[in-house]
């Protein structure tokens, strides 16, 4: 029972977090990145620029947005916007931003819980539609992106309490 309270404070906490990050991107900034990050993390072409900025394979503004799907057959949420990551996994809540490691963008996160299984992860590709991330604890995500202001379809549903017993007054 508590475990359950948890995981749906966990998941609800997520959610929140998933939603606020996408609230605070702007259309615009997509409008004018999202052709142009879409043909760099395709094209391969450039390096790092010295600003800290990716320019080669993948372009960090190609991460932008929130990704959802299943690993393991539990859901994980990640967005990114303005180079800051937050993640929801399994009972894990965890935020970082996107690093630049050899001129490819890597996901850098802290965890609550100690969990360390998405602490490092490697953009394995990314596209319009789906990115997958290799984390270093060995965990493989595959995301789709999520539509902003709405919320995935098959999410699971929180427990329901009406039938607990009243618990009387200190």
């Amino acid at each position: 029972m508590t475990s359950s309270l948890r995981t749906g404070a966990v998941m609800v906490a997520g959610l929140a977090v998933s939603l606020t990050l996408t609230a605070c991107g702007s259309d615009e900034a997509g409008k004018d990145s999202g052709a142009d990050a879409t043909a760099s993390a395709t094209s391969g072409g450039g390096g790092d620029n010295g600003s800290g900025e990716s320019g080669g394979g993948t372009d960090a503004a190609a991460l932008e947005g929130t990704w959802v799907g299943l690993t393991d057959g539990k859901n994980v949420t990640v967005s990114i916007t303005a180079r800051k990551v937050a993640l929801v996994a399994d009972q894990a809540v965890c935020q970082g931003d996107v690093r630049d490691m050899g001129g490819e963008p890597m996901l850098a996160l802290k965890c609550t819980g100690g969990s360390t299984g998405r602490t490092m992860g490697a953009v394995d590709s990314v596209d319009g539609a789906k990115l997958v991330v290799a984390w270093d604890g060995g965990i493989k995500d595959t995301l789709a992106k999520a539509d902003p202001g709405k919320l995935p379809g098959d999410l699971p549903s929180l427990p329901d309490f009406s039938d607990l017993p009243e618990v009387p007054a200190p």
